[in-house]
């Protein structure tokens, strides 16, 4: 147990953690022990709710199991067939319908298994909680209360998960916590197919069956969001790629130019890297990479945009910046960088703390290279040769 890796969350996060999962277990046991025995009609809606979740998660995933695609998160499939659980099922029947997403974080073997189990227990209070709002006993299909239950199952949800994000990881970027405005979409449309198929269950459970095909289609469209974030970020680190990094760059050098403000680029090569490949071995070097990443994004400002652009070498666009800030900024990521310590596996598996790391760095600015990417990036690069040159572990400006 001590190997868990729940236990390396910051002491607040692992607190709020703990706590979401108790109160979510807690819920859950009260609900089973209290909840009277459901008759064969609630049975009937539950397997019509149920049946047609079940084949649409089902044949998604085999679908994307043959053509080769990347592990999937069905979250919308699920938030829809629990909203039709909140307005269709008792509370009890609604506590299996929570299996669903259960059950798919157990078959996926999740590395880190402590993520979805507070990911579920935040989504099982935000459902019963909605079910508060809904009429606990007995659910009313008003149309106004309806649209405020569909907006406190997104809401709770969401608040939930936001704050223990946060707490985990308080530098993190907004979109990596709160998600991009085409999952809050995605969150309306699946809650509004959730409460149209619970509606038509209530009234009759085989047409709910009617459900499935918009589900497929919604579960598919869920994933768009993450193929795209996967097409533009690099894998072992999680930032920028260089191709998206040089596309937003350019965007935001457009804008810039058009308001005469001033930009900065820095780029950083990691000092002598290949020995912690050859000492230590490619893993370790690798997690040197994704532990350099997270400094970068903890220590440079929230607007700026950091990339990878391969091997050991990082970009960083810095909007409104004046050369002195730059040239600051840059010390100060030096310094960071200087002192971070990476927890790292060597070749024989032994654990291994990292430390000792340097960088250097050129800045290039608008004020003397103007507002063209590929001008900025050789004066950045000539600037980071000049700076390896005298000794490494420096700053020199273009």
């Amino acid at each position: 147990m001590r190997d868990w890796p729940l236990w390396t969350l910051r002491r607040p996060a692992l607190a709020y953690w703990l706590a979401v999962d108790a109160a979510a277990l807690a819920v859950v046991a009260w609900i089973v022990v209290v909840g009277p025995q459901p008759t064969s009609e609630e049975i009937t809606r539950f397997a019509a709710i149920a049946g047609t979740a079940g084949a649409v998660v089902v044949g998604s995933s085999l679908f994307s199991e043959r053509m080769g695609e990347s592990t999937r998160n069905p979250w919308a499939a699920h938030l829809c067939y629990l909203t039709a659980g909140i307005v269709a099922l008792p509370p009890n029947l609604l506590v299996l319908l929570l299996f669903g997403p259960a059950l798919h974080g157990v078959l996926t073997q999740r590395p880190e298994s402590h993520r979805w189990i507070f990911t579920l227990s935040a989504s099982a209070l935000a459902v019963f909680g909605t079910r508060l709002v809904a009429g606990w006993t007995a659910p009313t299909d008003d149309l106004f209360r309806m649209i405020l239950c569909a907006t406190a199952l997104l809401t709770l949800r969401a608040a939930l998960v936001v704050v223990g994000l946060r707490l985990r990881t308080p530098g993190s970027a907004l979109e990596d916590t709160v998600g991009e405005p085409i999952d809050v979409v995605l969150g309306v449309v699946a809650v509004s197919l959730g409460g149209l198929m619970g509606c038509v269950a209530v009234s009759d459970p085989v047409h709910a069956l009617i459900a499935g095909p918009p589900m497929a289609l919604l579960e598919r469209a869920a994933q768009l969001p993450q193929w795209r974030r996967s097409a533009q970020r690099d894998a072992k680190t999680g930032l920028a790629n260089s191709v998206h990094w040089d596309a937003r760059a350019r965007f935001d050098l457009a804008k810039a130019a058009e308001r005469n403000r001033p930009m900065a680029v820095m780029l950083l090569d990691l000092d002598h890297f290949k020995r912690v490949n050859d000492q230590l071995g490619h893993l370790a070097g690798d997690a040197a990479l994704a532990g350099i990443a997270a400094l970068l994004r903890s220590t440079v400002r929230r607007g700026d945009l950091v990339g990878r652009f391969g091997g050991e070498e990082f970009v960083v666009l810095l909007p409104d910046t004046e050369p002195a800030a730059a040239r600051a900024a840059a010390q100060r990521v030096r310094h960071a960088v200087s002192t971070v310590i990476v927890p790292t596996v060597t070749t024989d598996g032994r654990d291994h703390l990292l430390s000792g790391l340097t960088v250097s760095i050129g800045v290039a600015t608008t004020d003397r290279f103007g507002y063209e990417l590929p001008d900025l990036l050789v004066a950045a690069d000539s600037a980071l040769l000049a700076a390896k040159g005298c000794g490494r572990n420096l700053v020199e400006m273009a």
